[in-house]
């Protein structure tokens, strides 16, 4: 629970106009304030519940796509993975895009859309200096880092053992 509490966190600040949350994937300068500590809870409930199937969408989904895609790998016959590595990516990633993809998109459809009942337009603010909706953000960027070099890794690994 701590990584989802540290996430929701990033959302919220004291401003000069209040407490202000301000939603990741919404627009960078806005904000809004947040009227009582029962509509904060409201909003911390409702992020931690889409921080947890925004985590559990990308995990179980990529680990469902590597087993259905060694599954297709090894049952079709098409040699040692290493032999067809940019084949079996590509089944990996054709996979990935079924599985995780569509949900991901209708998950974040419907947080677009839930986004304006927990607020009201008059409560918007402009929030200025560092943005606290963006920090989730930069978590994904530094995991697709390290993924790409563990990828890259493997391919080096595979080319030397030939």
């Amino acid at each position: 629970m701590a990584l989802l509490d540290s996430l929701v966190n990033t959302a919220f600040r004291d401003d000069k106009a209040g407490r202000v949350v301000v939603f990741s994937g919404d627009r960078r300068d806005r904000g809004y304030v947040v009227r009582s500590a029962a509509d904060e809870l409201k909003i911390k409930s409702f992020l931690k519940m889409f921080y947890f199937a925004h985590i559990s969408i990308l995990v179980l989904g990529m680990l469902v796509a590597n087993a259905w895609s060694t599954f297709l790998i090894h049952v079709h016959a098409m040699g040692r993975p290493a032999e067809h590595l940019l084949r079996s990516e590509g089944i990996y990633l054709g996979i990935y895009f079924l599985v995780v993809g569509v949900p991901y998109f209708l998950l974040w459809r419907s947080y677009k859309k839930a986004l304006l009942t927990f607020v009201s337009a008059q409560d918007e603010v402009l929030v200025s200096g560092r943005n606290a909706g963006r920090q989730p953000w930069m978590l994904i960027a530094a995991l697709t880092a390290i993924g790409t070099l563990i990828l890259l890794g493997a391919i080096l690994y595979v080319v030397a053992a030939k």
